[in-house]
């Protein structure tokens, strides 16, 4: 049958109409996102006191301990006893000793898969209606490490919590051993595997003046004086920046002017952090990220990793 004129356009206009509604609620499906209030990166005791009745915030613990022996042998002891012998209240621990590593391998803190690390935010309540504070008990930089941990993940909406739980205990404020009953929830993953390095990547930023290494460890590490893993020095071409002195005496992250005199390099320039295991690199991570440096990895192997193949250059010339 052969339809003219009119009646043509008709039909064209229906079809037309049903194909572009369909499309629409389409896109209106796969697109539309949860309005979920937004938090500054650092966000103080007050800030967190005044918002820990909101059902979408999720707290996490990340505390890690560092001892050392009479031997002067450094060690890291899992948070999670410290955790329960009290906490901030409606905290849950996040494990990065446990289900936050990868489990298989003989190196420490090693990056979990993304199907471990989805199962371990989602067990801790975390999803996309979610905004997640993040504290350690002593150094922040544990804090960090799961900051960057959820921004390789592609979640947003996390900060870190000045001062941690020293500063919220010196305030007097409250202290729980109840453990949470948030439900479990499906986390999503968006991963960005460009704010993590590997070795092979550092290899090549060696002679690549495009791309900055920054050692986050001491400066008495970085020149050699002595070493915690199996060579000392550092990584050639890499600049120091230490991750204690992003800090004040009370243990809070400078203020925004202080730290932005820090740091000079190009904001857009592909940079490196590294430390012994990627722990102190995040928390120097963090921080350029937020001074606006828009493309920022850690090498998350770090030292453990580098110093034991000899194939892998180091030195202990200062520049």
């Amino acid at each position: 049958m052969i339809i003219h004129g009119k009646l043509q356009l008709f039909f064209n206009i229906m079809l037309l109409t049903f194909i572009f509604a369909c499309s629409d609620t389409n896109i209106s499906q796969e697109t539309d996102k949860p309005n979920v209030a937004k938090m500054e990166l650092l966000v103080s005791t007050q800030w967190l006191s005044e918002n820990l009745d909101d059902p979408n915030l999720v707290v996490l613990d990340s505390t890690v301990y560092v001892k050392s022996d009479e031997n002067g042998k450094i060690t890291s002891v899992n948070g999670r006893a410290g955790y329960e012998a009290g906490h901030i209240p409606s905290a849950g621990f996040a494990d990065l000793m446990g289900d936050m590593s990868a489990s298989d391998d003989s190196l420490d803190f090693v990056m979990p898969t993304p199907q471990q690390f989805r199962q371990a935010m989602g067990a801790l309540g975390v999803n996309s209606e979610s905004r997640v504070v993040i504290y350690s008990a002593e150094n922040p930089v544990w804090a960090a490490r799961l900051w960057w941990m959820l921004r390789w993940a592609g979640f947003d909406n996390a900060a870190l919590l000045d001062g941690g739980l020293k500063a919220w205990k010196n305030e007097g404020r409250p202290i729980s051993t109840e453990l949470p009953s948030r439900a479990p929830t499906q986390f999503t993953l968006a991963l960005r595997p460009e704010v993590v390095a590997d070795r092979d990547e550092v290899f090549a930023a060696i002679n690549n003046n495009q791309v900055s290494i920054v050692d986050t460890l001491p400066d008495a590490h970085f020149g050699g004086e002595f070493t915690m893993y199996a060579r000392p020095g550092h990584i050639p071409s890499a600049t120091n920046m230490s991750s204690s002195d992003l800090l004040d005496k009370a243990g809070h992250y400078r203020s925004f002017d202080e730290l932005e005199m820090m740091f000079e390099d190009d904001r857009n320039k592909r940079s490196i952090t590294y430390c012994g295991g990627g722990i102190a690199a995040s928390s120097v991570a963090f921080t350029m990220y937020r001074l606006g440096y828009t493309d920022v990895a850690v090498y998350m192997g770090s030292l453990q990793e580098w110093a034991l193949n000899p194939e892998n250059p180091m030195t202990t010339e200062v520049p």
